[in-house]
C-alpha cells in the first residue's frame, strides 16, 4: 500500500496538482512573433501577474516547437540594442512583469519546424519553488501583435 500512495503522489505531482506559485499566477495576452521564413528563432510575449503575497520568479521556460527556450531582454550598450539572457524574471508580490517587443521576452531558439499564423504554442513557466504553469500562445503576425516589424531589431 506504501507504493501505491508513493505512486499516487507522484502522478499527482507531475499533473500539476503541486502548484505553489503557479496557483497565483495569472498570464494575460500571451502570443508569439510569427517568425519569417527560414528564422532560426522567434519571441513569445505575455504579461504574467503575481496575485499572492510573496514575490516569486520566473526560472525558466519550455516548449515543443523549439530545441531551446530562454528568458530574454534587451539592453542598450552604446546606442545599440542587444538581446541578453537573464537568469530569472522576478514578479513582485500582488504585481506583474510585461514581457514586450524590446524588453523580457521568452526566446525560442533553434525552431524544430515552420510555424503558421494561428497556431498554438504551448510554453510551460517554471517557478522558484518548482512548480510550473502552461500558457498557450497564438501566432501572430508582428502588425497584428500591434509591433510593426521595424520596431523589433536584434
Amino acid at each position: 500500500m506504501k507504493k501505491l500512495s508513493m505512486f499516487a503522489a507522484t502522478l499527482m505531482f507531475s499533473a500539476g496538482v503541486f502548484a505553489g506559485a503557479a496557483d497565483n499566477v495569472s498570464v494575460q495576452d500571451p502570443y508569439v512573433r510569427l517568425a519569417p521564413p527560414n528564422a532560426p528563432a522567434t519571441g513569445a510575449f505575455m504579461v504574467i501577474k503575481n496575485n499572492g503575497d510573496k514575490d516569486i520568479k520566473v526560472l525558466k521556460a519550455d516548449n515543443p516547437v523549439s530545441k531551446v527556450t530562454e528568458l530574454h531582454t534587451h539592453l542598450n550598450e552604446g546606442g545599440v540594442m542587444k538581446m541578453r539572457p537573464v537568469p530569472a524574471i522576478d514578479i513582485k508580490a500582488k504585481g506583474e512583469a510585461v514581457l514586450k517587443p524590446g524588453g523580457l521576452h521568452v526566446m525560442l531558439i533553434d525552431l524544430k519546424a515552420p510555424m503558421k499564423e494561428g497556431d498554438v504554442v504551448p510554453i510551460t513557466l517554471i517557478f522558484d519553488d518548482g512548480s510550473a504553469k502552461q500558457v498557450d500562445a497564438k501566432v501572430v503576425r508582428p502588425m497584428a501583435a500591434g509591433m510593426p516589424m521595424s520596431e523589433h531589431k536584434h
